[in-house]
């Protein structure tokens, strides 16, 4: 299980207006390191308030993982690469989890990691 090393590992969630635009973005930051997996469940359906009103909308849910380090930059990339005027972005930190697992992740962010 996890040890000091992980310590800096997270899941980080965002939604995406379609499947088209969560695929486009998990593309996009599994490609500059910036996550080593993400997971993408389409049609879910979310209730929030916006503006003062309370909307419903289908979404497309994403599941990043990285590194807690990263996340400024995968704000700035979902600023630029998001439809949303104010995307989602909040992280977990990662407690236990199998060990080659989180190896793995560590490595495939190790180019912009600690």
């Amino acid at each position: 299980m996890a040890d000091n090393s992980n310590a800096d590992l997270v899941v980080a969630i965002s939604t995406a207006g379609s499947p088209e635009e969560a695929r486009r973005i998990g593309a996009a930051l599994v490609a500059e390191q910036l996550a080593a997996c993400i997971n993408i469940v389409d049609n879910i359906q979310s209730i929030y308030r916006w503006q003062g009103a309370i909307e419903s909308a289908a979404e497309s849910l994403m599941l990043i993982k990285t590194r807690a380090n990263l996340i400024p930059a995968i704000e700035g990339r979902l600023r630029e690469l998001h439809s949303y005027d104010v995307p989602e972005l909040v992280a977990i930190p990662i407690g236990l989890g199998a060990q080659p697992y989180l190896n793995w992740l560590l490595a495939s962010t190790g180019a912009r990691g600690c």
